[in-house]
Parts: C-alpha cells; sequence; structure tokens
C-alpha cells in the first residue's frame, strides 16, 4: 500500500471557497479514508487518551474487542496514512498520533472564519 503523506503545508480546505488541486484532493482523501472507519477513530481515541499519548498494541486489544491481527491491520493503515506514527521497542511497537497531521485535518474541515477565531 503506497503511504499518504500530508505535507506540512496545508492543502487547500475543502470548505474554502477555492478549488482543489487533484494532488490535494488525493492526500486529503487517502488521510479521510484512513479515518473513516469506527474502529480506527477509536484507536486514535484510545491513544491520544492514554497517560503517555502512546499505546502498544497488546494495550489496544481489549478495550476495542478485537484481536491483535486486526488491531494491528488498522494500525497499519493509520500509518500508512501519517496519522500515527510507529515506534519499536524491542519485540513491542508503541503508537502516536502525529500532531501536525491531525492539526491539517482539523483545518481542512474547518471553514476560514472560524479557523481564523480559534486559535
Amino acid at each position: 500500500m503506497v503511504r499518504v503523506t500530508v505535507e506540512a503545508e496545508t492543502p487547500v480546505s475543502p470548505v474554502s471557497g477555492e478549488t482543489l488541486s487533484q494532488s490535494d484532493a488525493e492526500r486529503i482523501a487517502g488521510v479521510l479514508k484512513a479515518l473513516a472507519d469506527p474502529n480506527r477513530l477509536q484507536l486514535i481515541s484510545l491513544i491520544q487518551a492514554s497517560p503517555e499519548q502512546e499505546a502498544c498494541v497488546a494495550e489496544l486489544t481489549e478495550p476495542l474487542g478485537l484481536s491483535q491481527p486486526t488491531v494491528s491491520h488498522h494500525l497499519r493503515i493509520l500509518a500508512e496514512a501519517g496519522v500515527v506514527q510507529r515506534d519499536k521497542r524491542g519485540v513491542w511497537a508503541y503508537f502516536r498520533l502525529v500532531p501536525e497531521t491531525m492539526r491539517i485535518v482539523a483545518d481542512l474541515l474547518t471553514p476560514p472564519k472560524r479557523r481564523t477565531r480559534r486559535r
């Protein structure tokens, strides 16, 4: 699977009133596709809510009620989309959110007038 990266500069937002380029649309769609699954959204919330804002697969299986291979599959999709990053420590892999990607997604979906008020 091809890794989707969201560049540091925010692509044009679909709610900004400007026309999206093909490359911006593809990058945005790749990240949103990875996020468009209830289990992946729960994984994101579990990782963010953990004390160190990171978690390993073993810590995520029970709260989701999913098997380890299924949780690993969802985390791989999130990692390929640039939503989480993986840190290998011995036999364990820990996952944490990529703040820049989450900020860009939030900005993409926030109308420009509200975006400037929020900061």
